[in-house]
């Protein structure tokens, strides 16, 4: 289907109990404005308009662009609706605090904090020089506390990407944005929508489905967000490396240019199994908040034999791991149609 450009809310607009000031982004699935409340303290607010499926009228009210889109699009506005009820009830400093969530011009609102600062989007692309390994280790650090408290609600933000990283001005502490999961289960639902993935931060798995999601999904996405912020750029989309897997590990890329504790961690979130990534997000958090290790001396000549023998006993423990990570990509491949390329 083709998308449409709808008009944003005029500035000036009183929206229930908000004036709305301007607006300041557009997805394709909402409308982002900063407004003001009848305290006069700012907010954002979050206007429920997919592009390919509705269209705004009377320069107000929103409605389903065609009669074959109604169904879906009042669907999505009821995901739309849910997902802004769930995560009212998260007030954790590191996830984006949801005030109110409403229905109004026959579409839905969502009300949120307003933060000062900047993506880490934006650091990556202007900053980049501050960018080293303890800034990485303190925003990624608290950011995962905000993760952990978002999976305990049985919520998954498939979305994690670094424009959707908020570094606030004051401290510089991270705010989790803009969840994605009402996208995902609408473009999952509706063969009209091009399903929502944000190359080489969405996982696998993200690929087929809702069925085989889990808080590894959002692992894998932590993961090639760190990756980004050393490179620049993300990481090989994952639909392309079950083709033919070009990723080369951050140990090798940046070897003596960070810890190998760092680069390690990153190829550990971005494998495409998800049984060997880490198993939590606690776990994740705990390896990515200890200090580095120094480099361990070389061992003497004496202690080469039992070295030989235990890495002779671990490759025996890896056979297993890799006919097991042999069959997940053959079947990530069967499902995807992508044969046997």
């Amino acid at each position: 289907m083709t998308s449409q450009s709808n008009a944003p809310l005029p500035n000036g607009y009183q929206l229930q109990n908000y004036r709305i000031d301007k607006q300041l982004s557009r997805g394709g699935f909402s409308l982002v404005y900063r407004a003001y409340d009848e305290h006069n303290n700012l907010v954002a607010i979050k206007e429920y308009l997919p592009s390919a499926l509705a269209l705004r009228k009377d320069g107000y009210s929103v409605e389903a662009s065609s009669d074959d889109c109604q169904a879906v699009f009042r669907y999505g506005m009821r995901c739309f609706f849910e997902e802004g009820r769930a995560l009212a009830r998260i007030v954790h400093p590191n996830v984006v605090r949801v005030l109110n969530f409403f229905r109004a011009n026959e579409t839905v609102y969502m009300v949120m904090r307003y933060e000062r600062g900047r993506t880490l989007q934006e650091q990556i692309q202007s900053h980049k020089d501050t960018i080293n390994e303890s800034f990485i280790r303190h925003v990624f650090g608290h950011l995962l506390n905000g993760l952990r408290e978002v999976h305990t609600y049985k919520l998954l933000h498939l979305d994690i990407k670094p424009a959707n990283i908020y570094l606030r001005a004051a401290d510089g502490s991270p705010v989790l944005l803009d969840f994605g999961a009402a996208r995902q289960t609408l473009t999952r639902d509706s063969p009209k929508l091009n399903p929502m993935y944000t190359p080489g931060f969405a996982p696998p798995e993200q690929y087929q489905g809702l069925d085989l999601l889990g808080p590894w999904s959002d692992i894998y996405s932590v993961g090639a967000s760190i990756f980004s912020c050393l490179a620049g750029v993300a990481p090989q989309s994952a639909d392309a490396r079950l083709y033919e897997d070009k990723q080369e590990s951050a140990k090798k890329i940046w070897h003596g240019q960070y810890s190998d504790e760092l680069l390690e961690i990153i190829d550990w979130c971005l494998r495409l199994d998800p049984q060997e990534r880490p198993p939590s997000v606690f776990a994740l958090q705990k390896v990515l908040i200890e200090e580095p290790k120094k480099v361990p001396e070389e061992p003497k000549k004496d202690l080469e034999e039992p070295k030989k023998d235990l890495e002779e006993s671990k490759k025996d423990q890896e056979e297993p791991k890799k006919v097991r990570k042999k069959n997940f990509l053959m079947n990530l491949r069967e499902t995807l149609g992508l044969g046997d390329r």
